[in-house]
């Protein structure tokens, strides 16, 4: 299991990039306790998943888009499995709202999240297999699942049977006889070495049942090698090599070395050779090299001293572009300029040959003419209104003046 402090620490040793294996195997063991074959791959007819399927390797055959969509139906069926309800979701839903929304029911179960959800957008990983077994855990908490010790079978030691008399032979003896007839010994009946194990206990106990004054036996001599004669070709015994023998490793290790060491001897003259080959041919190539770079000599000086006036011809050139861009840039603003002052002129020349500021002049000063004339009617009414006021009020003093008697009201209307 994934611990999930540990994650966070960036110095995990040169194993680390390895460790999304081991997750990814223990994710399939608990995939397969919780019974992912028939609810998931049966009801979506999938393949089965192999035991590297979401860990990310450049040697291992990719699918971004299945191994997405499997993470994403596996990690749907995990969290319904886990007691919390989640929609299943399609294959061409918002790939980022997916993941937003695994996350955060990994965070519901206390599951640390401390990468970007861009991780899981490829679908293999070191964060999708520590998602997917992070809700594998939940959903065999929820199931109220333990683990247990594991109860390893004992082996029990078989008896070495002993056979008696012509029966009885040797580990190299058998050997002898295997390696001078190999074909016939398939070829015939040959006796398992098991069964006359088998046989010869059950000939024991059944003697040893019996009382011992029938252990003696009563047949013939010449009966008794007929009989041996008879099945000797039956007392073939075949050891079955069993290759977990440290010995026979150590054999074929032996005979791996001495098969080294033979063609290393014949593989080293070829190599000696070769290398004194390639020694000469490399003194041949160094001495060639020398004598041509000593024959163009000359023409290496020229090539140089031309490729030194070409560096200066390209500075001059680049000086002198550069000098041909500020002259042109500085003869647009003039040309600008200059065509400004003729639209001016244009504009000035256009309203000096035009007669309308004229005719509206002449307008204006009949206009001011007839308001004058106007202005002085009003002026000499208003004289005339004003001196016969005058007048009047003048006529008014004179009168009083030569009246004996003021009236009242006259005073008050004063």
């Amino acid at each position: 299991m994934v611990d999930d402090n540990r994650r966070g620490d960036d110095e995990r040793g040169p194993g680390a990039a390895y460790q999304m294996f081991v997750v990814m195997e223990d994710l399939l063991d608990k995939l397969k306790l919780l019974d992912y074959e028939e609810e998931v791959l049966a009801k979506h007819n999938m393949k089965a998943l192999s035991r590297h399927y979401f860990a990310s390797s450049a040697y291992m055959p990719s699918n971004p888009g299945e191994q997405f969509f499997m993470f994403t139906i596996i990690a749907s069926w995990l969290i319904n499995a886990a007691g919390r309800p989640f929609e299943q979701p399609q294959e061409y839903d918002d790939p980022n709202a997916t993941v937003s929304n695994i996350l955060s029911q990994l965070r519901a179960f206390g599951g640390l999240v401390d990468f970007p959800p861009s991780k899981l957008k490829a679908g293999s990983g070191e964060h999708v297999c520590y998602v997917l077994d992070r809700l594998a855990e939940e959903a065999l908490k929820e199931r109220v699942f333990s683990w247990r010790r594991p109860n390893y079978p004992t082996e029990e030691m078989e008896e070495e049977s002993v056979m008696e008399d012509d029966a009885e032979l040797t580990l190299s003896k058998v050997e002898e006889e295997m390696t001078e007839e190999p074909d016939d010994c398939e070829e015939e009946n040959v006796m398992d070495l098991e069964a006359l194990k088998s046989r010869t206990n059950q000939s024991e106990a059944r003697l040893s049942s019996k009382p011992d004054n029938i252990l003696e036996s009563n047949m013939d001599a010449a009966e008794w090698n007929l009989e041996v004669e008879r099945v000797l070709p039956q007392l073939k015994i075949t050891i079955r090599t069993d290759h977990k023998d440290w010995r026979i490793h150590v054999d074929q290790m032996h005979q791996h070395k001495d098969g080294i060491k033979s063609s290393l001897k014949e593989a080293k003259g070829y190599l000696d050779k070769l290398q004194e080959e390639i020694g000469k041919t490399l003194e041949k190539v160094g001495s060639r090299e020398k004598y041509i770079n000593n024959q163009l000599e000359h023409l290496i000086q020229d090539y140089r001293s031309a490729q030194s006036k070409l560096s200066e011809a390209r500075e001059c050139y680049q000086q002198g572009s550069g000098g041909v861009t500020e002259r042109t840039r500085v003869l647009a603003e003039i040309t600008e300029e200059l065509e400004k002052v003729k639209q001016e002129m244009e504009e000035k020349g256009s309203s000096m040959s035009d007669g309308a500021p004229v005719v509206k002049i002449k307008q204006s000063l009949t206009k001011l003419k007839q308001e004058i004339v106007q202005m002085d009617i009003r002026i000499g009414v208003v004289e005339h209104t004003l001196l016969q006021a005058k007048l009047k009020e003048k006529s008014n003093m004179t009168r009083d003046m030569h009246a004996t008697n003021i009236p009242e009201p006259a005073i008050g209307a004063y």
